[in-house]
């Protein structure tokens, strides 16, 4: 039976995206949508443009889905409260990218279908997310049936879909981490050993433009190990040895984080030239 109404729980910046689009889209109609706070539920609602705001799970209706977009630590908490209240068999899906549809269990043992739709994109804000949506690969895993109801909802706001095994959303989040979360990181800590050496400031924000774009255009055009400059493309131990040092005497944790990023690299370095001399020999 194709899903009709939808409940959120969690209405923060991935949930009001998902609904304000499947609202628009005319996919699915909100029903409700729950949050800690009531004016932050009205806020969302509007933001949705539909769905009665609550503080409580036990004040929203019946739906033929209910997407649950709290933080991880609150999932399993939501699932035992929605399986305490409501008996009759239903759907459901989490938006975590870490945790499987295992996180639903409570809500599993009572009947209900079950899954996982993590969507691999940076959700600065509601406004900006919704903007840049369309193209957003949708990490998918759980009970076939419900699968087979969510591929074409995610397919119609523009994600392109794809099953991940549950053994395998971990390792999967981990690398939008990798992809995502530490860029900041390593963009600031460049910035403040710049400023450590007294670099000024204006040149420290126009690089963060300038390298930061170049960096992008060379990855999405040649591709992580094409894009890959520095002493460990070369192969120059003594200047990583030399750079690791001083790093480590500035700052432990960064001159670590240093080593370990060198070494990946020269990883990389050594992968890259190995294909190129495979190739080169068979031609």
């Amino acid at each position: 039976m194709p899903l009709k109404t939808l409940n959120v729980v969690g209405a923060g910046r991935v949930g009001c995206t998902l609904a304000r689009l499947w609202q628009n889209q005319g996919c699915l109609r909100v029903q409700a949508v729950c949050n800690t706070r009531m004016v932050s539920a009205q806020d969302a609602s509007t933001f949705i443009g539909e769905g009665i705001a609550c503080t409580e799970l036990k004040d929203m209706p019946k739906a033929d889905v209910w997407m649950i977009a709290v933080p991880d630590a609150h999932i399993a908490w939501a699932a035992q409260h929605l399986a305490d209240l409501h008996s009759e068999a239903s759907a459901a899906f989490h938006c975590s990218g870490a945790q499987s549809a295992a996180a639903l269990l409570p809500l599993q043992r009572i009947g209900w279908s079950t899954a996982s739709a993590h969507c691999l994109l940076s959700f600065a804000t509601r406004e900006i997310a919704v903007a840049q949506f369309k193209g957003t690969p949708c990490a998918l895993e759980g009970d076939a049936e419900l699968l087979a109801q969510l591929r074409p909802l995610f397919s119609a706001i523009g994600a392109q879909c794809f099953e991940v095994a549950s053994a395998d959303k971990v390792l999967y989040h981990a690398a939008a981490v990798f992809a995502t979360n530490f860029m900041p990181v390593l963009q600031g800590l460049a910035e403040d050993a710049w400023r450590a050496t007294g670099m000024p400031a204006h040149l420290i924000e126009d690089l963060r433009q300038r390298l930061l774009s170049n960096a992008v255009h060379n990855i999405t055009t040649l591709g992580p190990a094409g894009a890959l400059t520095g002493p460990a493309a070369r192969g120059d131990m003594e200047a990583i040895a030399r750079q690791a040092l001083v790093v480590s005497q500035w700052d432990a944790q960064a001159g670590a984080a240093y080593q370990a990023l060198s070494d990946l690299a020269l990883r990389m370095a050594k992968a890259s030239k190995e294909t190129a001399a495979t190739a080169a020999t068979t031609r």
